[in-house]
C-alpha cells in the first residue's frame, strides 16, 4: 500500500519543480518514523530540480516525524509549520532551507490560488456584473 507521503516523494523527481526559487540548493533528510523503526529519504534539491535516494546521509536539514504527520502533510492536510509549532515534526538544520521545502507540499483540499479567487466568474456568456460579454464592450 502506497501511502501519501510516499507518493509526493515519488512524484518530487518527476521534473522541474517552477515554485522553487533557482537558486535554491541543498540537501535534506526525511526521516519517517513508523512501528520502531525509522526509513529515510536523503533528497538533492538543485536547479528546481530534486534527486531522491533512500539513504540516511548527513544533510543540510533533518525532518523527524511519525509516518502519519508525513501522510497528512503530504495529502495537504497539515501544515508543515503547524505541525513544527506542535511539536508533531522536528526540524534539525538550515531552517532556510525548510521554508523553501514547504512549497513542494500541496496546499489543503480544495484550496485555490487568491488571484483565482478574486476573478469574477463568468457564467454562460455574462460577466459576475451580470452584463453579458457581449453587451459589455459596447457603450450605450
Amino acid at each position: 500500500m502506497t501511502t501519501p507521503a510516499a507518493k509526493l516523494i515519488g512524484r518530487l523527481e518527476s521534473g522541474r519543480h517552477p515554485e522553487l526559487p533557482e537558486t535554491t540548493a541543498g540537501t535534506v533528510r526525511l526521516d519517517v518514523r513508523e512501528d520502531g523503526r525509522t526509513e529515510h529519504w536523503h533528497l538533492t534539491i538543485a536547479d528546481q530540480r530534486v534527486r531522491v535516494h533512500r539513504c540516511a546521509d548527513e544533510a543540510d536539514l533533518v525532518l523527524r516525524a511519525d509516518r502519519a504527520v508525513f501522510d497528512r502533510i503530504a495529502a495537504g492536510a497539515l501544515h508543515p509549520a503547524a505541525a513544527l509549532g506542535r511539536n508533531d515534526l522536528t526540524v534539525h538544520g538550515d531552517i532556510r532551507l525548510f521554508t523553501m521545502l514547504r512549497r513542494l507540499f500541496p496546499g489543503p483540499p480544495g484550496a485555490r490560488h487568491p488571484r483565482d479567487a478574486a476573478r469574477p466568474k463568468r457564467v454562460s456568456g455574462t460577466s459576475a456584473s451580470g452584463r453579458s460579454a457581449h453587451s459589455a464592450g459596447r457603450h450605450r
